[in-house]
């Protein structure tokens, strides 16, 4: 096989981060909603999101700067310590791309994407109503990433907001039914594919 190899640090940063953004893939989608300390809501989705570890449910996401400045999310978790994790579905990939645009502070991107909003019970933020899964979150940690212009916000789940027919007898959740969406890179987006097992050797 053929292979070629690039070294970051000799490249463009953007060229870098393509190669890392189409490497890295399918990504899921944390779509985050947070309020900042004047009640401002804020919705946006975030595709370097993952599961942290357990036993108890930690996740984080990770929120880059726009033009120097700290983006909405970031400010608000900052200031309230809370956001709400949606889980995108396919249903939902149209007005999720909405809220990912450059919008200004203040400016509800529930309302701008047409998406009603349901309350939390155990956080101030509102969770999409529409949603399949929604985690409420206490932030834990917010960690600057050296030499980046990201920032890792890190939380533990302290409520799950589950659709009732998504979950299989054994507790967990059937994927085919979440039809999840999965970022990839550019503008583009996946489907779930074809679901297959593995046993795990020693089981």
């Amino acid at each position: 096989m053929d292979f070629v190899s690039f070294v970051p640090e000799t490249m463009a940063p953007r060229d870098a981060y393509r190669l890392l953004v189409s490497s890295v893939v399918p990504r899921p989608i944390g779509w985050a909603s947070t309020i900042g300390a004047d009640g401002s809501v804020n919705l946006a989705p975030f595709s370097f999101f993952n599961a942290v570890g357990g036993p108890m449910p930690f996740v984080m996401i990770s929120v880059s700067r726009r033009a120097g400045a700290i983006k909405d999310t970031l400010r608000n978790a900052s200031e309230t310590g809370e956001m709400v994790l949606n889980i995108v579905d396919e249903d939902l990939a149209p007005q999720m791309n909405i809220t990912s645009g450059d919008w200004s502070y203040g400016d509800n991107e529930f309302e701008r994407a047409g998406l009603a909003a349901a309350p939390s019970v155990d956080v101030r933020p509102p969770r999409v109503a529409a949603a399949p899964v929604a985690m409420e979150v206490k932030v834990t940690q917010i960690v600057p990433v050296e030499g980046s212009s990201y920032t890792m916000i890190i939380g533990r789940v302290v409520r799950f907001h589950i659709r009732r027919d998504l979950l299989r007898p054994d507790g967990t959740i059937d994927p085919l039914r979440l039809r999840p969406v999965a970022r990839l890179s550019g503008d583009e987006y996946a489907r779930l594919g074809e679901v297959f097992t593995l046993e795990r050797p020693g089981a």
